[in-house]
């Protein structure tokens, strides 16, 4: 299993160092990351589009298809669709979201920010964002820049990780420590 995750980050660091430098050289940073950011925005929000992702059952020329229609209906054009439909093309799909996260760390290092994965039980607002991005900026010492997903299974707080630090306040997190500590009384 940790040859598959490192293998699957391997793929995702080359890929996204290559767009990376592309979109760098182009002066479309920014527009790239949009771009990505909308289309794991589609995958996470829909189960058939995860499922055409993951499953072996669709041939490349399948997904090629299917994504190149959603890529089309959603506007998402230039390098960062490019970059889709070559790992469309290249049965690497599956690898999308983690190319994204690669590409932010790229562009947080460009940019001398620090990036912070955000989890929360649900959407911050823009003011929640903004107190969340000043805390965390005076603890790191540098701007952070916040990529949050909404998970609700961790029924409150947050998951922060920067780097290789994490910290758990979420409720499930707490519970669980709780229910543990009832069975070493009990």
């Amino acid at each position: 299993m940790a040859t598959t995750a490192s293998s699957v980050s391997v793929v995702a660091e080359r890929y996204a160092g290559s767009l990376f430098d592309l979109a760098r050289d182009a002066g479309t940073l920014d527009a790239v990351e949009s771009e990505l950011a909308r289309f794991d925005d589609l995958l996470r929000g829909s189960d058939d589009m995860m499922r055409l992702v993951r499953s072996p059952v669709f041939s490349a020329d399948e997904q090629l298809k299917a994504v190149d229609a959603i890529l089309k209906k959603a506007g998402i054009s230039g390098l960062g669709g490019n970059l889709i439909r070559v790992m469309a093309r290249n049965r690497r799909l599956f690898v999308v979201p983690a190319v994204l996260g690669a590409f932010r760390k790229l562009l947080a290092a460009h940019r001398g920010e620090e990036s912070a994965e955000v989890t929360v039980a649900h959407p911050l607002t823009a003011a929640q964002t903004a107190e969340l991005g000043k805390t965390l900026n005076g603890v790191i010492g540098k701007d952070v820049s916040i990529h949050a997903t909404v998970d609700p299974s961790i029924l409150g707080g947050m998951i922060v990780k920067i780097g290789s630090r994490q910290i758990d306040t979420s409720l499930r997190t707490r519970l669980s420590s709780l229910k543990l500590a009832l069975k070493e009384v009990g």
